[in-house]
């Protein structure tokens, strides 16, 4: 069974449903297609990135187990942000539900020189291309506060297959001004 670490974000309602209760809804969504979870983290408000691209977010991480290999997770994935009116028009854009892979166990996919060029990639080319391969562990989850403090409540010692660094550690690696702006939401 294959262990996954999934990022959950919305900064945009669909309808009356809040950002908040879209995530709330894909949770639960997960279930129905054979999917354990294992853990939920908080749920919080952090700053949208890149900054000034729309409204405050709602982030949330979630720990999954499944039989499904990682390409088909991401197929689920992707079919749940479709469920709750995901459409990719823009990189890095306004949306209603994201889900992102972060990690499946200590795999490294396609592979570490794969890995290694989309980690060290120019954020100016970040904004212009997209693998075309899923790439694992996320790329950019080392740099990332919103992935990072949920993931901390679910799995603080996952260690990163590349980096050797616990959630904890990179999290605490990260500037104190940039932990300051993730805010757990209220229960």
């Amino acid at each position: 069974m294959n262990s996954f670490l999934i990022a959950l974000g919305a900064n945009l309602p669909i309808g009356n449903t809040s950002p908040r209760e879209t995530l709330e809804s894909a949770i639960g969504e997960l279930s129905q297609y054979n999917i354990q979870i294992e853990a939920v983290s908080g749920f919080y408000k952090t700053p949208c990135f890149p900054a000034g691209a729309g409204p405050d977010y709602v982030n949330a991480a979630a720990h999954l187990k499944s039989d499904l290999p990682s390409k088909d997770m991401l197929a689920q994935l992707h079919e749940i942000e479709a469920n709750h009116g995901r459409r990719r028009l823009e990189r890095w854009g306004m949306r209603t539900l994201d889900l992102d892979m972060i990690a499946c166990g200590d795999s490294i996919l396609p592979d570490l020189a794969t890995y290694e060029a989309w980690r060290t990639l120019s954020l100016e080319d970040q904004r212009q291309e997209a693998p075309t391969d899923l790439v694992l562990p996320h790329p950019r989850l080392q740099d990332r506060a919103f992935v990072l403090v949920p993931l901390r409540d679910i799995a603080a010692e996952w260690c990163h297959p590349v980096l050797k660094k616990t959630v904890s550690e990179m999290c605490d690696a990260l500037s104190p001004d940039v932990l300051a702006e993730i805010v757990l939401l209220d229960v």
